[in-house]
Formats: C-alpha cells, sequence, structure tokens
C-alpha cells in the first residue's frame, strides 16, 4: 500500500527550466557570449548548476577558479530569480490535491540546496502543504545515496516500501532502489534525448502528471 509519495523538484514537481535557463543566458550575455535557446538548456536543468555552466562554457570543476567564478554567478543570478517564471507543472496542482483528499503523504526530495528549495516552495505556496521537504545538503550525502530518502521516511512516519520516489533521472531511480522503495520516471520532464528510461528499472514511467495518481489508486 502507497502511503506517501515523494517527488524531485526540479523537472517533476517543478517546471524550473525558465529561471534557470534564464539564469543561464543572463550570466552568457554578461560574459559576451549568445544565449542558449530553451531546448538547448531545458534536458540539462535537472543536473543542476555544474552541467549548466559546463553547457554554457564548456567548464567544471576540473577547471578551478574560472568554473568557480562563473558557478557563483549563476547562483547569484538564479536566486534572484527563483519564482519569477517557475511553475507546476501542467496538471500536477489536481494530483497534489486529489493526494491530499486521498489522506496520500507527498514531500519533496531534491539535489537542490535549501537555500534555493525552500524559498522557491514558499513563493509557490507549496512549503505549507508538503509533509516533507529535504534538499541537498539535508543528509549526509545527494542522490543517488538513499540517505535523503530514508530521512524524509522518517520524517514522514513510513517504510520505505510504503512510498514511492518520482523523478526525472537514472540517479532518481537507483537512490529509490537503494532506499528500498519504488521507482516512477516523470517522462514529461527534463529527460535528454539520449536517455533511454525504459532501461532504468523504474517500477512506472509516467506521461503525465495524472499518472502519478492513478499509479498510487492502483496501489492503494
Amino acid at each position: 500500500m502507497i502511503r506517501a509519495v515523494f517527488f524531485d523538484l526540479d523537472g517533476t514537481l517543478l517546471d524550473t527550466a525558465p529561471d534557470m535557463g534564464g539564469a543561464l543566458n543572463t550570466l552568457l550575455e554578461e560574459e559576451g557570449r549568445a544565449p542558449l535557446p530553451p531546448d538547448r538548456i531545458r534536458p540539462v536543468v535537472s543536473h543542476g548548476a555544474t552541467a549548466l555552466v559546463r553547457l554554457g562554457f564548456g567548464l567544471g570543476p576540473e577547471d578551478g577558479e574560472a568554473f568557480e567564478r562563473l558557478r557563483r554567478r549563476f547562483l547569484s543570478l538564479y536566486h534572484r530569480r527563483l519564482a519569477r517564471e517557475t511553475r507546476l507543472f501542467p496538471g500536477m496542482a489536481p494530483v497534489l490535491d486529489a493526494l491530499e483528499a486521498d489522506g496520500v503523504y507527498w514531500g519533496v526530495v531534491t539535489n537542490k540546496p535549501a537555500r534555493f528549495t525552500e524559498p522557491l516552495l514558499t513563493a509557490l505556496g507549496l512549503d505549507r502543504r508538503a509533509t516533507c521537504v529535504v534538499s541537498g545538503d539535508t543528509a549526509p550525502a545527494r542522490k543517488p545515496d538513499p540517505r535523503p530518502l530514508l530521512h524524509a521516511c522518517g520524517v514522514t512516519g513510513v517504510l520505505p516500501e510504503e512510498c514511492v520516489y518520482v523523478g526525472d533521472a537514472r540517479r532518481d531511480v537507483e537512490a529509490a532502489h537503494a532506499a528500498g522503495m519504488p521507482a516512477a520516471v516523470a517522462l514529461f520532464g527534463y529527460l535528454d534525448p539520449g536517455d533511454e528510461p525504459d532501461t532504468w528499472g523504474a517500477e512506472a514511467l509516467l506521461e503525465a502528471p495524472a499518472d502519478v495518481l492513478a499509479w498510487v489508486r492502483a496501489h492503494a
């Protein structure tokens, strides 16, 4: 019986690509580079600031201060526009309403640091509704380590096998299985064209947010 649904944030619960992409394009313009189209940025958003800086500038942590300067500036720009265009994915609002009406807990487990996660959820009025919010710096390690999901179980008061974790990346499936819970892939999220989610071993592949509710009710 499924008693709780935990959502990844970027690319699963929230469509954050417009604001994260906007921050990247502002940084590119500051550095004298052309902005990137949304379809180039969107598949990378779930992988965070490091991946976005690499996309825009071809630099990573191995490049030392040159990369770190850009990463810090990106995060500063993003923090200024956290909820300017970010919204729940279309169709997600009625899913959350229905889960609550059914007495099913829902929460957020993300690798996004709390200094972004918490004000973003507050701005969208979701902080008071989520049973738990586990950010990238809440537990001792981040996904695909299972500890963030196990922490969410402890806060919510449920067993791992009574939960499902919904995400849009392979690491989400790996984290869920390592924690002992089923995983569902949000195909409506930020998957790269080269991804093969049908090979990730998830218990469900969800074409739309409404499929979350259908799967949970089928396993009630």
